[in-house]
Formats: structure tokens, C-alpha cells, sequence
């Protein structure tokens, strides 16, 4: 027997005009949904340029209740389209308190539930913990029709733990909605490092839990507002993994761009009772793993 779903990934370039993004993302739905997607992933803070390469409190104007405004218009997409479909959203949880929480909203519209990111990074043009609390709901899937999504943010796909937890716990998908580029002055040498290590990471994940990864990235320049840098090139190649880590799709890195990939769900129990990492885990000896530090 095989549960097969259409994913449809979009990559989109950004620009300083968010009507216009999100007029070019509804296009861009509408096209997955016309090539057969069910279920539709969004980039990392997909409404806005990446806002986070300066320090600005005036920036904090970009953020929104939960729901609010653009809940209530990718709330519409998703019904209008019968589709589940993840997003990504900078929320304003209370006065001086936000997160970078990613909403999935179920085929009526309804929302099927929302992940804060865990892990925030503070990495030059990376100032997040500038604006974004760590999230507080934990590693926890969302159960929609289409099944149980383990959605993760970004900088959480560098974290083995993160990806293992939402296994442990049903995920039967890993999905990354992400935002990550080259900075110019990188070396071509040491940009080809960076990618690689991107996918090698996120593929792991998909072999060592036995489970399919679909990343999102954006693609496209935009300019550090503050010019003390050349700005971030977002190196795209959003992609689809299956449970052995194999690439089923992947998008180039210099241009807007969507797909639409099959995904066989019971594939993962096929490939788990082949390569039974879940059994032979030594769950008694790793107490370690919630220290800082092993002297």
C-alpha cells in the first residue's frame, strides 16, 4: 500500500514591497495547485525582504498577531485551494515579545497548529535574537489531513536533536522553511563548502530518522540596509529528500522557482525496517546529551 502526496516547494525572490510578495506568492500557489500539489512550503519570513541583517527596532512594525492580517489571507489561500500549507510568519506575541514562528493551515483554512523556532542565530546579517524569543511550544508535530508535519525553522536544520524529537514523536515529514545566503566576501571555495554542508546536514537528518526533508530557501540579493556588508546572495536550492537521504528534487540558486514532488509516505516504514536505527538506539546512555559541555 503507498500514501503518495504532491508537495509543491516555492522559492521565491523578495523585494521591498509586501503587497507584491505576497501577490507573487498566490501566483505561485496557484501554480503548484495546477501541477497537482496538495501540500504547499513556504521560505523562511517569505511576506518581507530579510529584515534581520541590521539591527532596527523601527522593524519590529513587521510583526503580527497570531492571527491576524496575513493568517487571515493565507488562511483564504489555503481553502480556496484545498490545500495544507506551511507558512512562515514574524509573530507579535505580546508588547516586546516575538517570535519567528512558522502557521500550517489545514485544507478549510482553519490553522492546524504553528512552531516557534528554537534555535535562534546571531551571526553577522543574522541579528535574529535581535527580534525573535525562542520559541516555548517545543519539538511538537502538527497533525493535519495529510498527515503529521515535523516543521522546523531555519537555523533549527543544523540541530540533529531537533529533527530526532519530532521523529520520536509521529513527524512523518521534516520540513525546513529557511532563509540562508553568502555573504560576497566569501571565496567561491568556501561558498561551495557552505552549501554542501546545508544539504549534507538536512539529508542526514532524512537518513538517520528514516523520514523525507523538504527544505525551502529563498533565492535572490538583498541589500544590508546599514552597508557595512555587501548584502546576502541567498544560495536557493531548496529540495526534496527521501528517507535514505536520495534527492528527489532540487531547484537551482539563482532564480525564482517552483516544484511539485511526489512524496511516498509509507515509503518510511519500508526503509526503517531495512536500516531499524529507532531500535537499536542506546537510549540508556545518553544522558549527556543535555549537557552544555562533556569535561
Amino acid at each position: 500500500m503507498t500514501r503518495k502526496i504532491k508537495v509543491g516547494i516555492i522559492q521565491q525572490a523578495n523585494t521591498s514591497n509586501l503587497h507584491t510578495n505576497l501577490m507573487n506568492l498566490a501566483k505561485s500557489i496557484e501554480d503548484c495547485v495546477a501541477q497537482g500539489a496538495q501540500l504547499v512550503v513556504l521560505q523562511e519570513l517569505h511576506n518581507s525582504l530579510y529584515f534581520c541583517q541590521t539591527e532596527n527596532t523601527q522593524l519590529f512594525d513587521l510583526a503580527e498577531p497570531i492571527p491576524g492580517p496575513s493568517t487571515g489571507f493565507y488562511s483564504e489561500l489555503a481553502a480556496a485551494n484545498d490545500i495544507v500549507l506551511v507558512t512562515s510568519l514574524f509573530e507579535k506575541r505580546a508588547p516586546g515579545l516575538y517570535h519567528n514562528t512558522a502557521v500550517v493551515f489545514e485544507r478549510d483554512g482553519s490553522i492546524a497548529g504553528k512552531y516557534r523556532k528554537m534555535h535562534i542565530p546571531d551571526d553577522p546579517a543574522y541579528y535574529e535574537k535581535f527580534y525573535f524569543t525562542p520559541g516555548d511550544i517545543g519539538f511538537e508535530p502538527i497533525q493535519t489531513s495529510l498527515g503529521k508535519l515535523g516543521v522546523l525553522v531555519c537555523w533549527d536544520q543544523w540541530y540533529p536533536e531537533a529533527a530526532r524529537l519530532m521523529a520520536l514523536k509521529g513527524a512523518e515529514i521534516l520540513i525546513y522553511p529557511t532563509a540562508i545566503g553568502w555573504e560576497s566576501s566569501d571565496t567561491d571555495d568556501e561558498k561551495a563548502r557552505q552549501l554542501n554542508a546545508w544539504i549534507i546536514s538536512q539529508r542526514g537528518h532524512a537518513v538517520a530518522n528514516g523520514l523525507p526533508v523538504v527544505s525551502v530557501n529563498r533565492v535572490g540579493h538583498e541589500l544590508d540596509p546599514s552597508s557595512q556588508t555587501n548584502g546576502i546572495q541567498f544560495w536557493g536550492n531548496s529540495f526534496v529528500a527521501g528517507p535514505q537521504g536520495e534527492l528527489l528534487a532540487q531547484a537551482g540558486n539563482d532564480s525564482p522557482e517552483n516544484m511539485v514532488v511526489e512524496i511516498d509516505l509509507e515509503r518510511s516504514e519500508n526503509v526503517r525496517r531495512w536500516w531499524p536505527f529507532l531500535r537499536d538506539r542506546r537510549i540508556d546512555a545518553y544522558e549527556g546529551l543535555t549537557k552544555r559541555f562533556l569535561d
